[in-house]
């Protein structure tokens, strides 16, 4: 007896991989049904080999269905989320809207599976943002053998984490560079994202930083540990899929770089690539369709006590949005649900 699960948004770049990687991981399914907005309807999406007919999001019942994976932003997820909820359906949120209730879990299934137990004070559960997914991963096995004071983090994130809008304007930008003729002004961005990068993810807050960045801390204070303390910039890349982050930490005590290295290649959803030579290391453009964190350049930093540097690159539309929530899903139903 497997699972009735919905996929909210399933025409979007994340929803599609929902749909890919609920198939590739064999995930127990009774029956599953995509939706999407009105002007999407009767779209087709693949399931598997099957192919799914998209239903409107606007009129479906709920009732009687046990998982929804949501994709589809935190405006139509407030409307549509309490729904599902309300209807005996646990939704699965990639959206920000729930991810810093106190009453919602957040959930890294590497790092704290047990979180999904307090689903129920509202029938949710909330997915991370994908520049916090992936460095938590490597993040949480690190903090459980020497516990993390401090983490400084730079990330490179490719325009897929704008969703289609933002690699259309990268790919018509590096056309219109090689073709004087045609122009193509910063419409997703803020500037040209073509042979640029942009120290600016979603909006400025007082202090200077942008949400992306205060995401990133108030996330990791959420999944890991809330005394960890964590700052960040959060950088927009001429790349199109695979974000990449260079991360500094700071540890309580000594954790040396082989022992490191060690305990990262124990640790699920990690592969560790890291040779001190030309080429040993991952790039984004090598973890594309790869469930894994890849993590290289492992080193200790001499400038800090107790400190070490390294290189975390995942494939955002996966690990960053649509794995950790298939990977919720599977750790609920084992926890919880228990069917399938």
């Amino acid at each position: 007896m497997g699972y009735k699960v919905v996929i909210a948004g399933a025409t979007g770049n994340v929803g599609r991989e929902m749909l890919n990687i609920l198939a590739e991981r064999e995930f127990p399914v009774d029956e599953i049904v995509a939706l999407a907005s009105r002007r999407s309807l009767g779209s087709e999406v693949s399931f598997g080999d099957q192919t799914l007919k998209t239903k409107d999001l606007d009129t479906f019942d709920f009732t009687g269905w046990d998982i929804a994976l949501f994709a589809i932003g935190s405006e139509a997820t407030q409307k549509y989320a309490p729904l599902a909820a309300k209807a005996g359906c646990v939704v699965i949120d990639n959206s920000s809207l729930y991810r810093y209730d106190p009453d919602v879990p957040l959930v890294v299934p590497e790092c704290n599976p047990e979180a999904v137990e307090g689903y129920a004070k509202k029938n949710i559960i909330a997915n991370p943002n994908c520049s916090t997914a992936q460095m938590v991963v490597a993040l949480k096995p690190l903090h459980d053998r020497a516990r993390i004071k401090r983490v400084v983090v730079s990330t490179y994130q490719s325009v897929s984490g704008a969703g289609k809008e933002g690699m259309d304007e990268l790919w018509d930008q590096t056309k219109a560079v090689y073709n004087p003729t045609s122009e193509v002004p910063p419409s997703k961005f803020p500037k040209d994202i073509a042979f640029n990068v942009i120290p600016h993810i979603d909006v400025f807050m007082e202090d200077g930083s942008t949400k992306e960045e205060w995401k990133m801390v108030v996330e990791t204070k959420k999944i890991v540990d809330p005394a960890i303390k964590v700052t960040a910039t959060c950088v927009r890349v001429p790349v199109f899929v695979g974000h990449s982050e260079a991360i500094n930490i700071e540890f309580e005590e000594f954790l040396d770089e082989d022992e490191a290295r060690d305990i990262l290649r124990e640790s699920p959803g990690i592969m560790v690539i890291d040779k001190r030579e030309t080429g040993g290391y991952v790039t984004p453009k090598e973890c594309v369709g790869d469930f894994a964190t890849f993590i290289s350049r492992i080193r200790q930093d001499p400038t800090i006590e107790n400190g070490l540097n390294l290189w975390c690159v995942s494939d955002n539309l996966r690990k960053g949005a649509a794995l950790n929530a298939v990977q919720i899903a599977e750790t609920l139903g084992k926890r919880v649900l228990k069917k399938g």
